[in-house]
């Protein structure tokens, strides 16, 4: 899927994965965040066959609304909630200065802690 719009100069589509991988990035400069993971062995799969998937990033939409979910590891010693809070405001602010569209929901699902 992806999101579309339409302005003065004619229609714009932005696909899913884009909007992935500028999530990726906003979450990887957000402090405390070690890493993104996979949320399912499917998806490393999918990366070996050549299929482009965005490791710890689900993006969907429907319509002119983005749903994220992300899946992360974050550094031990640090507040879960000071960097989830972050993390969602983060990619929100990106996500919606990248697209134009409004970010519904951010999803942040914290599958682990490294030191």
């Amino acid at each position: 899927m992806s999101v579309k719009t339409c302005n003065a100069y004619g229609n714009i589509s932005i696909s899913d994965i884009a909007i992935a991988k500028v999530t990726a990035h906003a979450a990887l400069d957000c402090y405390g965040i070690v890493e993104l993971v996979s949320k399912r062995f499917t998806d490393s799969l999918l990366q070996l066959f050549g299929k482009e998937v965005v490791k710890g990033v689900n993006v969907e939409t429907n319509g002119d609304r983005i749903f994220i979910d992300v899946y992360v590891i974050i550094k031990f010693g640090i507040s879960i909630t000071a960097v989830a809070d972050s993390l969602k405001e983060a990619i929100k602010y990106n996500v919606e200065k990248f697209t134009g569209m409004v970010v519904d929901t951010v999803n942040v699902n914290i599958t682990g802690v490294k030191l």
